[in-house]
């Protein structure tokens, strides 16, 4: 359902009437299909499931910090053991009794437990995860496999760490796809209520955090009227739009380097993607930071690998992109297409994404290759089915260690995340020892070794890791995190 300017935000979450105090967030699009932390859609889902069904611990806005959630008490005795203590008196929303250190081993082992799809989409954050032993009713050992840095950073204080009741989940809760949504929690929000395409309602369990109302709105500029109209008190904003939105009284904006990545993915398994050398001449025909320039005004620097500057394993000696119109003819010629070859590309609806597109068609065009431009919403975009599309302009949120990003290019992701389908069993054997290698020269050097491989394989022509760019209400406190796109809803709230 496409929303006007002109109606936008006329209508509030299922009749119910807000308090005055309730902050309203503009998104780029719905929740969309289960509100379950092993298989969740994405970030979206991700910022609803950490406020309403939070775990042992909670994420702080700031890069490698985290506070006690449902937990009393937690620590790590040993490389492989995680010791917890969930403080008494915590329950589950909607009359699913109390919350126990049995429900605490459900949630996280089930991550390893196929389904009819197989595994569940996350599995892979908890693959280093042995089993979790009861103690007693509150008290439980996390057992792991192998040391695991990253599950500090971006499992047990993310949605993978997120606490559901069993018996809830067999009655069919933590579903989006059919009725209401029941979403039990002992979070300081509860989903309260849900008008497909026009809100998400949350409302707090108690006087300790703001109601929250998500609003989506697929297009960024349109939110950007609509916080300029007073309509929203937060949107993620253009980065070209920050100077102007800053000198704009009564907001503010956040304005800082982000760790994820924006890139051209190429289907490896199409034809005539199959071919290195086409590959290597649709690299030879970009030039990033044209691509850049006309994308985004300049406002975000280049990329030379997945791995952002400030994150472990970054490949600061990665080789630069240079533009080679001649060379990419002659791999063109080579891999038999003389006169040229057509080609899709799918990307995002946003006026960003849209312009670098145009760019991106036009140098191609220089080298012979006819692209077309695929433009779709937030929705239809993620759904998409890649096995169909030839290239794709991507972006994933990153978290603070590379483990969560470079998870989403192994072939166990082929068919899920990987819409590259580049099938490397060396490429995830470097990951899966990565994840199990404490911080340090050699987690380092597997994290660089594995971005040499999918530099080999020519799939990738990586774009930027961005910006986060985002505008609020100055009497509003935001808690974003470093992606930009990971918002800790529990923790907006009003000066």
């Amino acid at each position: 359902m496409e929303i006007s300017r002109r109606r936008l935000f006329a209508v509030g979450a299922a009749g119910a009437v807000l308090p005055a105090r309730a902050a309203s967030l503009a998104t780029a699009r719905d929740i969309q299909g289960v509100l379950d932390p092993a298989w969740r859609l994405g970030a979206l889902e991700a910022n609803v499931l950490r406020a309403v069904c939070p775990g042992l611990i909670a994420a702080d806005d700031a890069a490698d910090r985290w506070s006690l959630a449902l937990a009393e008490a937690i620590s790590q005795p040993t490389p492989r053991t995680i010791a917890f203590r969930l403080r008494p008196g915590l329950r589950f929303s909607h009359g699913y009794g109390a919350v126990t250190s049995a429900d605490v081993r459900f949630s996280f082992e089930r991550f390893a437990r196929a389904g009819a799809a197989g595994l569940p989409t996350y599995a892979a954050d908890w693959a280093l995860l042995e089993g979790v032993e009861i103690v007693d009713e509150l008290s439980g050992i996390i057992h792991l496999r192998a040391p695991a840095p990253a599950l500090w950073r971006t499992v047990l204080p993310d949605a993978s760490g997120c606490i559901i009741s069993r018996r809830a989940l067999d009655d069919g809760a933590y579903r989006i796809d059919h009725g209401a949504p029941v979403v039990p929690g002992a979070g300081r929000l509860t989903l309260a209520a849900w008008r497909p395409g026009r809100a998400v309602s949350l409302m707090p369990s108690d006087n300790s955090a703001t109601p929250i109302t998500l609003r989506p709105v697929r297009d960024i500029r349109t939110a950007t009227l609509a916080l300029r109209g007073g309509a929203v008190d937060f949107a993620a904003v253009p980065p070209e739009d920050l100077r102007a939105l800053g000198a704009t009284p009564g907001l503010r904006v956040i304005d800082r380097q982000a760790n994820n990545i924006v890139w051209i993915g190429m289907n490896c398994d199409m034809r005539p993607l199959d071919q290195a050398d086409v590959r290597a001449a649709i690299r030879a025909g970009i030039d990033v930071e044209q691509v850049l320039l006309g994308g985004w005004d300049g406002a975000v620097a280049p990329a030379r690998g997945p791995i952002a500057p400030a994150m472990v394993g970054h490949w600061a000696d990665a080789p630069r992109a240079v533009r080679d119109v001649a060379a990419a003819r002659a791999l063109l010629a080579r891999a038999g297409f003389p006169n040229g070859l057509d080609l899709t590309l799918t990307l995002l609806n946003d006026p960003e994404y849209q312009q670098a597109g145009v760019v991106i068609r036009d140098q191609l065009a220089a080298v012979g290759i006819r692209v077309r431009l695929d433009v779709r919403d937030p929705g239809a975009f993620w759904s998409a089915d890649a096995a169909t599309l030839a290239l794709s302009l991507q972006r994933f949120g990153a978290k603070s260690d590379p483990d969560f990003l470079m998870q989403w290019f192994t072939p166990a992701q082929i068919g899920g995340w990987n819409w590259q389908r580049w099938n490397s069993p060396d490429f995830a054997a470097l990951i899966a020892r990565a994840a199990g290698t404490p911080d340090g020269p050699e987690r380092e050097r597997l994290y660089v070794d594995a971005q040499r491989l999918m530099d080999q394989a020519g799939c990738f022509v990586w774009l930027t890791h961005g910006v986060v760019a985002c505008a609020h209400a100055a009497g509003l406190r935001p808690a974003v995190m470093a992606n930009g796109d990971d918002w800790l809803l529990d923790r907006f709230g009003w000066a």
